[in-house]
């Protein structure tokens, strides 16, 4: 399952993000890490500031932020920031880019062991499986809350709401094991 490609038909804000990466040509420019778009736009539980996200399996975080210094240091707003996340080093790059807010995020990591994909799945599954959801989450959002306290609080779950929607995920089957990434 391709989220991204599916926002080529998808609404008019999937169909813009969608123009917006394949103009920066970032799934080609750095294919080598692998970049999956996360977030609430893929899914279709964003809001107006809703950015997009874009996950990497990096390596060799030198190298990668002079890549992304390179490629995309011009655009406005380009920030560069290295820091630990559950004692993994990442880097986190953002910038604007049309109408959008950008961010790549890149970890020694495989991409669907990180966070933001693992959730994005089992959100992805929750409004496979129950449509209806969508308006009760949608609700929670306009209200400012992020996207897995909005989705913990309509599926009853009430504790830590990132480690509680994947351990929902593993329960109902959606994920085989638990992540332990962070993005």
């Amino acid at each position: 399952m391709d989220l991204f490609e599916k926002m080529k038909d998808g609404n008019p804000k999937q169909q813009a993000a969608y123009q917006t990466i394949n103009d920066l040509n970032i799934f080609e420019d750095l294919h080598v890490y692998h970049p999956v778009l996360c977030g609430t736009i893929p899914i279709g539980v964003d809001v107006e500031e809703s950015d997009l996200d874009i996950i990497m399996e990096v390596h060799d975080l030198a190298q990668f932020e002079k890549k992304l210094e390179t490629l995309y240091g011009h655009l406005s707003g380009f920030k560069l920031k290295r820091k630990k996340i559950r004692g993994r080093e990442v880097v986190k790059a953002n910038f604007s880019a049309g109408v959008f807010e950008m961010e790549l995020f890149g970890q020694d990591q495989p991409v669907e062991r990180q966070n933001a994909y693992v959730h994005m799945m089992v959100e992805h599954k929750v409004l496979e499986d129950g449509p209806a959801l969508r308006g009760d989450v949608m609700e929670l959002r306009k209200l400012g809350y992020k996207t897995e306290p909005a989705f913990c609080e309509v599926l009853g779950i009430s504790d830590d709401p990132y480690e509680g929607l994947i351990r929902y995920g593993v329960k109902k089957g959606y994920l085989e094991e638990e992540s332990n990434g962070e993005a």
